[in-house]
């Protein structure tokens, strides 16, 4: 009696590509990052940006939790497993890490392999051209720390874009990026597709930056093993990687950019007082327009570097870090024109791309749990920018006695001119 986590879609599309399901897989890895480490990464977090110890620990932990997962696949005498995915849990105090996925057997591939996708995305890179190898990671631990924000909580006096934020959050991201690919390349990958990205909070004051995705290889990106910067990356789904194939697309990299704006010290007053009546606030509307506009620029600015005929999937985000502080993000694939990447099959067939029901329901209270990570990510990032939140207090403060004051000496000299 074999017990999977496959669908009835995946199954038929795995069938379709000669493979057959078999039981699910785990692998896990309890770590502690010891006294030492601790003191260490408490200093880092003081200073600011990686916390390289942390980073480590995260991706030992994170590797482990692989091999074994894919030890016990092969024990069963898998040739592959599909849809895994990696995870962090508390555990007593201590640090799990988590690995699951479900072991399949048959196929065409030739060596054992484990994939970020479904079945149905795994159908659709098959058919593309894409053979995956294994499951891949980018980390990065890092911490705002008081020298950053103390920084950027001074440039947050005025209006516009807080650029020792913006490099932070960009220069983070694409050392992530990087990192995924320097593993693929060491596995003989040329692309990693589905890459998802995830920002956990791990301990206090420091976040994961988390970057998965499936290394692959496809014959007519490379005729064989390729350095780091030559690996192709993409966040598009299955189904659209197979249709720019169709098309005679393929990915030519993972493209982000960061704009981190203030609105300042005197336009958070205007906007205050504005904000105590009816009507639109220019103020906001203007600063987020702008924010978003810069972000898009940046990233249209990176995929020209890489030669890229255009960047599809875009995704736009904005999220308030502080009161007055907001990010916006921008991620899209940069694709570019390439010959001999015909799909095998003439037509997507339609189990690749049917929507899944969720058959279990989850009351509100479970529901809430997935935004524990999201909400201690804000906690976070609150702790961090406390210093911006004083400093702001502090100077409208001060321009509240100057005010006062500018009002108060005049009164007193007519009083005095009149004895």
């Amino acid at each position: 009696m074999i017990v999977s986590g496959i669908s009835g879609n995946e199954l038929f599309c795995l069938h379709e590509k000669g493979f057959s399901a078999g039981e699910l897989v785990v692998g896990n890895s309890v770590c502690s990052l010891g006294v030492v480490g601790g003191i260490g990464a408490f200093g880092r977090n003081l200073a600011g940006g990686e916390v390289a110890n942390v980073t480590s620990l995260i991706s030992e932990g994170r590797h482990a939790a692989i091999d074994r997962m894919e030890t016990e696949a092969r024990k069963s005498g898998a040739d592959g497993v599909t849809s895994v995915v990696s995870e962090l849990r508390t555990l007593g105090g201590y640090t799990e890490f988590l690995s699951q996925g479900t072991a399949i057997r048959g196929g065409s591939v030739g060596s054992f392999f484990s994939t970020a996708s479904s079945g149905m995305e795994l159908y659709c890179h098959l058919d593309a051209g894409y053979h995956p190898i294994r499951f891949a990671m980018g980390i990065v631990a890092y911490a705002l720390g008081l020298g950053a924000g103390l920084t950027g909580s001074l440039r947050t006096i005025g209006r516009g874009e807080v650029h020792e934020f913006s490099q932070m959050y960009n220069g983070i991201r694409h050392t992530a990026l990087q990192r995924l690919r320097e593993e693929a390349a060491r596995l003989g990958a040329n692309a990693v597709v589905d890459v998802k990205v995830r920002m956990l909070p791990y301990g206090p004051g420091a976040v994961e930056l988390l970057m998965t995705g499936t290394a692959a290889f496809h014959p007519a990106l490379s005729d064989g093993p390729v350095t780091p910067d030559q690996v192709r990356t993409s966040e598009l789904t299955g189904e659209e990687l197979w249709n720019l194939a169709r098309m005679g697309l393929v990915p030519v990299q993972l493209c982000m950019a960061t704009s981190v704006y203030s609105i300042g010290v005197v336009g958070g007053i205007g906007a205050m007082i504005k904000g105590l009546g009816r009507g639109e606030i220019p103020e906001l509307t203007s600063l987020v327009y702008g924010a978003r506009e810069n972000c898009v620029d940046v990233l249209r600015q990176e995929a020209e570097r890489f030669g890229a005929a255009q960047v599809i999937g875009n995704k736009l985000t904005i999220r308030e870090l502080t009161p007055g502080l907001i990010e916006v993000m921008a991620i899209g694939t940069a694709v570019e024109t390439r010959s001999g990447t015909t799909p095998a099959s003439p037509v997507l067939i339609p189990q690749a791309i049917i929507l899944e029901r969720d058959s279990l329901e989850l009351d509100p209270l479970s529901r809430g749990e997935a935004n524990i990570a999201q909400t201690a990510m804000t906690r976070t990032r609150q702790m961090a920018s406390a210093p911006s939140a004083l400093v702001r207090l502090g100077i409208a403060l001060i321009i509240v006695m100057i005010t006062g004051c500018a009002g108060f000496v005049p009164f007193v000299m007519a009083l005095l001119g009149h004895h």
